[in-house]
């Protein structure tokens, strides 16, 4: 692991946690074994279309 030689200051340590930035859900549109069609996130389409995941 990865370890600094010196302190990091306080607005240092601030200005490179502001970068990080959360995105919404890339959500895509999936037919479920019913007939209904849903917009669920990507990462649950196969879930949702095997009837495996429940809304």
């Amino acid at each position: 692991m990865a370890v600094p030689k010196r302190k990091m200051s306080r607005a240092n340590t601030r200005a490179r946690r502001a970068q990080w930035k959360a995105r919404p859900a890339a959500l895509t549109a999936v037919n479920a074994p019913d007939g209904e069609l849903l917009v669920v996130p990507r990462r649950f389409a196969k879930a949702y279309a095997r009837g495996l995941a429940v809304r």
